[in-house]
């Protein structure tokens, strides 16, 4: 599917599902990752992750259309178009849109990196496991309030 597919299929379901026109631009953005789309709210544009098609089919990715679609709507009709909007949440559950996307096989891969620090309690030995390196002079120990030290994990060959 290409884009210009795409965005005929966006104008159909905003027909279809909404009673309303989809006016903007409807496109696949590869470079999505954690994503199934995206709003735009100042060019009211939408991107939608080709990922999610190639791995879950034309129905899951539907119901991403819909959800931002959603958005859309509501943001142009100047109302609750946010997540936690209650607007969004009966207007979402109405057409059938999905709340959140599918986690996609390798983006839950990169999440998962090892713990390569410990901060460590000077006073009371209470431990710390951190994947990224910390300012230690900024933080101290939340059980004790005594002052940390940062050791790096030996790496496995």
């Amino acid at each position: 599917m290409n884009d210009a597919e795409l965005q005929t299929w966006v104008e159909q379901i905003s027909l279809n599902s909404f009673g309303m026109a989809f006016r903007h631009r409807a496109r696949f953005n590869s470079r999505l990752r954690t994503t199934g789309g995206r709003y735009f709210m100042r060019t009211h544009d939408i991107e939608i992750n080709p990922a999610q098609l190639d791995n879950f089919g034309r129905e899951e990715v539907e119901r991403i259309i819909k959800h931002e679609l959603c958005h859309y709507h509501l943001h142009l009709a100047k109302r609750g178009y946010r997540h936690r909007d209650p607007e969004f949440k009966a207007l979402l559950a109405k057409v059938g849109g999905s709340r959140y996307c599918q986690s996609l096989p390798e983006s839950s891969s990169r999440r998962t990196l090892p713990y390569r620090y410990h901060l460590i309690c000077e006073a009371c030995g209470m431990t710390y496991p951190r994947k990224r390196k910390v300012d230690t002079h900024k933080y101290r120990c939340g059980k004790c309030s005594g002052s940390l030290k940062q050791y790096k994990l030996m790496e496995s060959v």
